[in-house]
């Protein structure tokens, strides 16, 4: 068997877990995937919490512990996700050592009920940095209208930053500029450009899901050609950006002062359609400088018969073009179907928040000690 995963990374793709819990810190599963797999990062999300902590008893010894204190359940959920952040940060801490702080991060999510607040997301970030209290953090922001100063304010604070949610060529523009406002505002103060990292996670998946439903609605052979193709087209075109802004003017005066460029992060690269190849997002996105984050199920694929070639983004940008110009002349508008991807994604996460309260609430009670 070839290690597809080994010829990944030596491709310049980092490859990040897309879960965390517990148990998997707990079992060595965490340790074992960065000794074997060639993991160098993990994320979480809203959704991923809220499945680890409903599922199983590895949290019940701390929530009947903050159940004695009667603390709130806001307060409870940050106490345990922050707790698992801190500890998988410790397991990736000489990953992050031996690449200089490019690698060996574990990312955390703001309150995604914050995504239109950006004095609040600030002020969650600050907060977030401070509880988990280590370097190899990065504070996830998803990228709305109100996040991208937030993602400014808070980079120029010289915290790392994972900016998520990210579906548009146009947003991802002005994700990556507000990187740079940051980087230049924590120069202004004085801060090591050196120790400020940040990835920007696109996202892949959700852009089929959408567009092909909307193909299969026209239903003509026209529009069958082109499902499956949005996504990777999409990707694609968000890493010519990132070419163009990290060798721009403004970037080089940065990187002088010792700035770390943004990475372009693939995210949501689970494959959803069973007609396309499991691994799709992985081989068709291979890129210098790049991270894939994916869930266990596209690891272990793309391990098991992930057939990774070289560079599969280099060269293909005209094509890609080609592609998304196709759908608009069907009459599949672009900028709609992204804001209707933002929108859903910001709705998902905050009903998976409270999914999180609903559930961490009836552990607290079910675990509450009895008066006396």
């Amino acid at each position: 068997m070839t290690d597809a995963l080994k010829r990944l990374s030596e491709e310049g793709v980092a490859i990040w877990l897309d879960d965390l819990s517990r148990k998997r810190i707990t079992s060595g599963n965490l340790a074992e995937l960065i000794d074997q797999q060639h993991v160098v990062g993990v994320t979480t999300n809203p959704t991923i919490f809220q499945k680890a902590i409903s599922q199983g008893d590895g949290y019940d010894q701390q929530l009947s512990d903050l159940a004695a204190r009667k603390v709130t359940v806001e307060e409870a959920i940050r106490m345990i996700t922050t707790a698992d952040v801190r500890d998988a940060a410790d397991i990736l801490r000489p990953v992050f050592d031996a690449t200089d702080g490019q690698d060996g991060r574990v990312s955390i999510e703001v309150d995604p009920r914050l995504a239109h607040n950006t004095k609040a997301t600030v002020a969650e970030a600050k907060q977030l940095a401070w509880l988990v209290d280590r370097p190899n953090t990065l504070i996830k922001i998803p990228a709305t209208e109100a996040g991208l100063p937030a993602i400014a304010e808070t980079i120029g604070l010289g915290i790392s930053v994972n900016v998520t949610l990210i579906f548009s060529l146009e947003r991802y523009r002005k994700v990556m500029d507000a990187y740079l406002t940051g980087l230049e505002k924590a120069k202004e103060r004085g801060l090591d450009l050196s120790k400020i990292h940040s990835v920007a996670s696109f996202f892949v998946s959700r852009v089929d899901t959408e567009i092909d439903k909307r193909l299969d609605g026209i239903g003509t052979d026209e529009a069958k050609a082109l499902r499956g193709k949005a996504a990777v087209a999409n990707a694609r075109l968000a890493y010519q950006a990132y070419e163009e802004v990290f060798s721009s003017d403004r970037w080089s005066a940065l990187e002088n002062a010792g700035a770390n460029k943004q990475r372009p992060l693939w995210a949501s690269t689970g494959v959803k359609d069973p007609a396309y190849p499991d691994t799709l997002y992985v081989t068709e996105l291979v890129a210098p400088n790049t991270v894939n984050t994916m869930p266990e199920a596209t690891l272990e694929a793309t391990e098991d018969h992930g057939q990774i070639s070289g560079d599969t983004v280099a060269g293909t940008y005209e094509q890609a073009r080609a592609d998304l110009d196709a759908l608009e002349k069907l009459g599949i508008s672009y900028d709609d179907v992204v804001q209707v991807l933002e929108d859903e994604g910001v709705e998902k996460f905050e009903a998976s928040w409270t999914d999180l309260l609903k559930s961490t609430q009836a552990e607290l009670e079910r675990l509450a000690p009895t008066e006396g």
